[in-house]
């Protein structure tokens, strides 16, 4: 069974720090590619920043420069280091991976920016 836990999230002010965790289980975790979405109140999921199985990354315009996805597949956790966070990076952050082609979507966290 293939399960994906956030964690990390919380209340920052602008021009703070956070780091996302997910942890997987349940696959081969060197194997799979991981990815970071979000998804703000009244607005579509996006993909914010991604990670495959050899380590290369993309990420959305809005959050380069300020946000580094990373992985450990020795501890098979994937992160997201936010850095310059803005009001507009209020949202629930989703872990996502595809393995045996099927997606796997975690529960959530929520990351919220606000003085």
């Amino acid at each position: 069974q293939v399960q994906l836990v956030e964690s990390g999230g919380g209340l920052v002010q602008p021009g703070g720090s956070l780091r996302l965790s997910c942890a997987a289980s349940g696959l081969i975790f060197s194997l799979c590619p991981m990815a970071w979405y979000r998804q703000a109140p009244g607005k579509q999921r996006e993909l914010v920043a991604a990670i495959t199985n050899g380590g290369n990354t993309n990420y959305a315009d809005s959050v380069k420069g300020r946000f580094t996805i990373s992985r450990d597949n020795a501890k098979n956790t994937a992160y997201l280091q936010m850095n310059s966070l803005k009001p507009e990076d209020t949202a629930v952050y989703v872990c996502n991976t595809n393995w045996r082609s099927w997606p796997y979507w975690g529960q959530g966290t929520q990351v919220t920016v606000s003085s």
